[in-house]
């Protein structure tokens, strides 16, 4: 078997299956995913480039599909992924610090989602309102549970992550 193309198949797979997850847990709790006060479970998967960059594509392409399915505003799915994008890459980025894997996700959504609920959705909320508002939200899914979700991840990681943590951690 060809390890380049099995490392490549590996890491498309292991995308398109955050993707999926990040998907479904947006659509199985629509009503408290979207909105100027949101709550979307699915952000505690921003943590997951601390193992794997694969997370980085997987996270666009499922917060793409997302808003996509769930019938946001354009300017919603092209930056509302843009945020989840950059928010990805920078935790990737800041992976030897498993406590700080978080920030970028949260910083991202913070400064970007309140203009997308503006202009998007003409919210009459005042930019910093809505930024106090997605900032809770992205606090508590992406700093509580995501953080969470790490230290259960941290244990499993060589059984899960196994092929990427050579190159990663």
């Amino acid at each position: 078997m060809n390890y380049k193309s099995s490392g490549k198949t590996h890491f498309m797979v292991f995308s398109a299956v955050i993707a999926a997850i990040y998907t479904v847990l947006t659509m199985a709790f629509a009503p408290i995913s979207f909105g100027p006060v949101q709550f979307r479970i699915s952000e505690m998967l921003c943590i997951l480039p601390f193992f794997t960059p694969a997370a980085i594509p997987g996270l666009f392409i499922g917060c793409f599909l997302s808003n996509f399915l769930c019938g946001a505003a354009a300017l919603d799915v092209v930056f509302g992924s843009l945020a989840t994008l950059i928010g990805a890459i920078g935790a990737y980025k800041l992976r030897g610090n498993k406590w700080l894997v978080c920030i970028p996700p949260i910083v991202s959504n913070v400064l970007i989602i309140p203009w997308v609920l503006r202009y998007a959705y003409g919210s009459p909320d005042m930019i910093w309102y809505a930024m106090i508002t997605v900032g809770i939200g992205e606090v508590l899914a992406v700093g509580v549970l995501g953080n969470i979700l790490l230290g259960v991840l941290n244990r499993y990681k060589h059984i899960i992550f196994g092929r990427f943590l050579s190159e990663t951690v």
